[in-house]
């Protein structure tokens, strides 16, 4: 069983930056591919961004490239998502999201259906 705790999200000016973190309890973390995926409001879930078991290999969504960076300690058993540059088109609830059947990034890491945990959200608020 993994569980996820999201943390770091609030309200930031635009242009901003924001760090989120997502900490991560039980034995699998180190050798799961995981992602980041986001939720405006009225809108569906969508994918933001993806890491591999190592944290060697990532891919972001074209909206987020060069603003985004996504990163995660192994020995914390936590991964990041540094958002700089922050638009007001970035408001959403992100989550977290751990994929216990791959370690390497692929399409299915870019699919929140593939996904068998995650975190309970935390917001984002960019003003203009």
């Amino acid at each position: 069983q993994v569980q996820l705790v999201g943390s770091g999200g609030g309200l930031v000016q635009a242009g901003g930056s924001l760090r989120l973190s997502c900490a991560a309890s039980g034995r699998i973390f180190n050798s799961n591919a995981m992602g980041w995926f986001r939720q405006a409001p009225g809108k569906e879930r969508v994918f933001v961004a993806t890491i591999n078991w190592s944290g060697t290999n990532t891919h972001y969504a074209d909206s987020v490239k060069g603003r985004f960076t996504i990163s995660r300690d192994n020995a914390k058993n936590t991964m990041y998502l540094q958002m700089n540059s922050l638009k007001p088109e970035d408001t959403a609830v992100y989550y977290c999201a751990a994929n216990t059947y791959r370690s390497e990034i692929s399409a299915a890491t870019m699919n929140g259906r593939e996904y068998e945990y995650w975190g309970q959200g935390t917001q984002v608020t960019v003003s203009s």
